[in-house]
């Protein structure tokens, strides 16, 4: 994807990289999203924007939460609309 996504796109970007179907993305599921929307981060950047996206500490990335940190990276247009959690 080489433009800025809709909020259709990141939900559907998020939804297919959700393979657990639980609403959440783990570490590898988010580097699939990452990969979905064009973004090419090293690992340790990946890493890093993981944990900051994190922000209750579950080790996942609510939809909430991606939503925020792409808003952070200047790839999403917020506020969030309606969150998902």
């Amino acid at each position: 994807m080489t433009t800025r996504p809709t909020e259709d796109d990141l939900l559907a970007v998020f939804t297919r990289a959700d393979l657990g179907g639980d609403e959440k993305l783990d570490l590898m599921e988010f580097t699939l999203v990452l990969e979905s929307l064009g973004l090419s981060w090293t690992r340790a950047e990946t890493q890093d924007r993981f944990e900051q996206a994190d922000t209750n500490r579950d080790g996942f990335i609510s939809y909430a939460e991606f939503r925020a940190i792409l808003e952070a990276q200047g790839w999403a247009e917020g506020p969030l609309p309606k969150a998902r959690g």
